[in-house]
């Protein structure tokens, strides 16, 4: 099983340097380094506990109060906006998003390159 060499604070990357591996095994704990490593933490991780798969989540590329592009397209209609990210988000997330000129807020998916589009 592999646990973190310490305290691993939410919201950080996991690096390879942050991890150690056991030879206990614990039901539900990971033990394979690439479904961690370069995940984010969604809690706070104790040196020498079990890492589970609900204790991470994929890096967010985009942070609350962001300004980012929403796109809705429909056939031939395509419309642009910026947007306010209300919340920290990671690829193929949806979030709420406000539009900056009219104050709608709507949820969007927010897609590899950054940018949200809304369906």
């Amino acid at each position: 099983m592999i646990v973190p060499a310490h305290t691993i604070r939410a919201k950080t990357i996991i690096t390879e340097a942050d991890l150690v591996k056991r030879q206990k095994s614990f039901s539900g704990a990971l033990d394979d380094l690439s479904e961690i490593i370069g995940k984010e933490t969604r809690v706070a991780l104790y040196a020498g506990r079990p890492i589970r798969a609900s204790d991470l989540r994929p890096a967010a590329i985009i942070e609350r109060n962001q300004i980012v592009k929403l796109s809705y397209t429909a056939g031939s209609l395509s419309i642009t906006a910026d947007a306010r990210a209300l919340d920290r988000a990671a690829p193929g997330e949806t979030i709420k998003v406000m539009n900056r000129s009219s104050r709608t807020t709507l949820f969007a998916l927010v897609l590899p390159d950054g940018t949200l589009t809304v369906e």
